[in-house]
């Protein structure tokens, strides 16, 4: 005998983290990471950046204060005994200016993956131990690869960012978020390609300084003496 299942109130569907209604944002409050940006956070579904799920930065050349944007997610997650991973990044973290931003440096790790860039990130986010795993793959990854990754990070509380190039925007992807980034209005101009919820109406401007205009250098080509010493021991210990 077939049982009819027990019918369930909208209200009570609308109540699930992971459903919403199409002309509003998702709303993950316990999943998201705060950025530091008052303006962003009231775009980015759950009010901050979002944990388990994978997020993509499409930009087509650095300087343009695009580490700034993430420092106060990442000093947060650090200074809250979370681990952070640097894959394949194309400069080397200015230690002093992250510690400066709040950044725990004996939590950073920086991990030169070369071409293996994506293996090493589903590794990372696999194991469960990584609050932040941010990399620069050297080539675009495929739908698959990108699958992978998607699937490593859903449901662990971890920020998983991936920067691509501009061009990966006409191409389509598993990841809930998607933000292009390029400078603009003084500052950085933030838009939202891709997130949960009504599509974004135009791009942010957000007023984050430009590296060369301060005196906040986040990363440059090499470390000081002192500064590539500790991270040697950070990244052992």
């Amino acid at each position: 005998m077939n049982v009819a299942p027990s019918p369930v109130a909208l209200a009570e569907v609308l109540a699930r983290g992971d459903v919403w209604r199409g002309d509003t944002l998702a709303s993950l409050p316990a999943a998201a990471i705060p950025s530091g940006h008052a303006e962003l956070d009231a775009e980015l579904p759950g009010g901050g950046w979002p944990r388990g799920n994978l997020v993509e930065l499409l930009v087509d050349r650095g300087g343009l204060g695009e580490m700034s944007l993430l420092l106060p997610a990442l000093a947060r997650l650090s200074q809250a005994g979370g681990w952070l991973a640097l894959v394949a990044p194309p400069w080397q973290p200015h230690a002093p200016a992250w510690a400066a931003a709040g950044v725990a440096l004996e939590r950073l790790v920086v991990v030169d993956a070369g071409r293996q860039a994506a293996w090493c990130v589903e590794q990372l986010l696999a194991s469960g131990g990584f609050a932040g795993v941010l990399a620069w793959p050297a080539v675009d990854l495929d739908a698959r690869a990108l699958r992978r990754l998607q699937v490593a990070a859903e449901s662990r509380p971890v920020f998983a960012c991936l920067w691509r190039s501009t061009a990966a925007a006409h191409s389509p992807s598993p990841a809930p978020l998607r933000i292009a980034l390029a400078a603009g209005g003084g500052g950085l101009s933030v838009g939202i390609l891709k997130r949960r919820g009504r599509p974004a109406a135009r791009p942010l401007f957000l007023s984050i300084p430009r590296p060369g205009r301060t005196n906040l250098v986040v990363a440059g080509p090499a470390f000081s003496p002192a500064a590539a010493r500790s991270a040697a021991l950070a990244a052992l210990a």
